[in-house]
């Protein structure tokens, strides 16, 4: 079971990922953040194998906290999952230790697939 925390400011995005996730049966949604500060706070709490975060969020944006979670918790995974094909935040993500860089406009099934692989 891989432990996962989700980060995005959009609820409603939380919540068919979570339902996506949930529903594959090898992953467990430990926690959910709205922000980056929020991701930072549940990730040193719930210790997650995996954190999904977006880029653009409110108070700390994703690449500001996956910086963070990369000094603190070197063990977890952070896979940014973003609506932004920009070059230069793929690189800035890779550059920070990220695990991988995935379009929300992906096929979410293909996504699940990727985290198996990336994080099994």
């Amino acid at each position: 079971m891989i432990r996962v925390l989700l980060a995005d400011d959009s609820a409603a995005f939380r919540r068919g990922l979570r339902a996506l996730l949930e529903a594959d049966g090898r992953f467990e949604v430990v926690a959910e953040a709205a922000d980056g500060d929020e991701a930072v706070r549940e990730a040193e709490r719930t210790q997650p194998d995996l954190v999904l975060m977006d880029i653009r969020m409110p108070r700390r944006d994703g690449l500001a906290a996956a910086r963070v979670l990369r000094e603190r918790l070197p063990a977890t995974q952070v896979v940014i999952l973003t609506e932004y094909d920009d070059p230069d935040y793929r690189t800035a993500a890779e550059a920070m230790g990220c695990s991988g860089y995935l379009l929300k406009r992906g096929d979410p099934q293909e996504w699940v697939e990727w985290l198996i692989g990336g994080s099994g």
